[in-house]
């Protein structure tokens, strides 16, 4: 079996600044380069799983979430030789503008259908061992919904989400981490964790 980890892309991999409009303005968070590759090392799949709900809000189209997500690819390679093993984004928003992404479906955080699309290209993935990993309570219900353990980052939202001034966390995280490096970091120190050890 194969463990795997969910990551989300605003505010966990990259600095969070809204919908970017220009695929330039994408950076990644220090360190989260050097620490998707720790988990290319350890044989964990890295698989991106984002919300991106701008084409449905008519801000831009696939092809911008395509380059915003190939520059993400680019810049973990450039950074530390990094890669994701893969990517699954969901466009839709049942309250959207934009046809034929305003719907409701299986697919939006914290639906699970992201992690399910996941196992049908990675059938022996282990989700009692794997990881959500994002900055949003969505992130931290996604990953409960689907059996992994759950960690909210104090990157992007994530300090808001913890003040309560951003999204309600109805379910509380497995772990709490600063950043994605600190939580790669600990979970592969200590593969024994099991419930709010190594909070911070």
């Amino acid at each position: 079996m194969t463990i795997a980890f969910f990551l989300d892309r605003d505010g966990t991999l990259n600095v969070e600044k809204g919908y970017i409009r220009k695929v330039a303005d994408l950076e990644l968070i220090p360190g989260v380069a050097q620490a998707v590759r720790q988990l290319n090392d350890a044989g964990i799949l890295a698989i991106l799983t984002t919300n991106q709900t701008g084409a449905a809000r008519g801000f831009y189209d696939l092809d911008h979430i395509h380059a915003l997500n190939d520059r993400l690819k680019s810049l973990l390679h450039q950074e530390a030789n990094a890669y994701l093993d893969a990517v699954f984004y969901c466009p839709h928003l049942a309250k959207g503008t934009v046809e034929p992404f305003a719907v409701a479906c299986q697919c939006r955080k914290p639906e699970t259908g992201m992690i399910l699309q996941a196992q049908q290209a990675y059938p022996h993935i282990d989700l009692a061992r794997s990881y959500v990993l994002g900055d949003k309570a969505s992130d931290v219900a996604f990953g409960r919904a689907a059996g992994c353990k759950s960690v909210l980052l104090k990157t992007g939202y994530g300090q808001k989400v913890l003040a309560g001034q951003y999204q309600s966390l109805d379910i509380q995280p497995d772990f709490v981490f600063d950043d994605m490096p600190q939580a790669v970091a600990t979970i592969l120190k200590d593969g024994a964790l099991t419930s709010h050890a190594g909070m911070s």
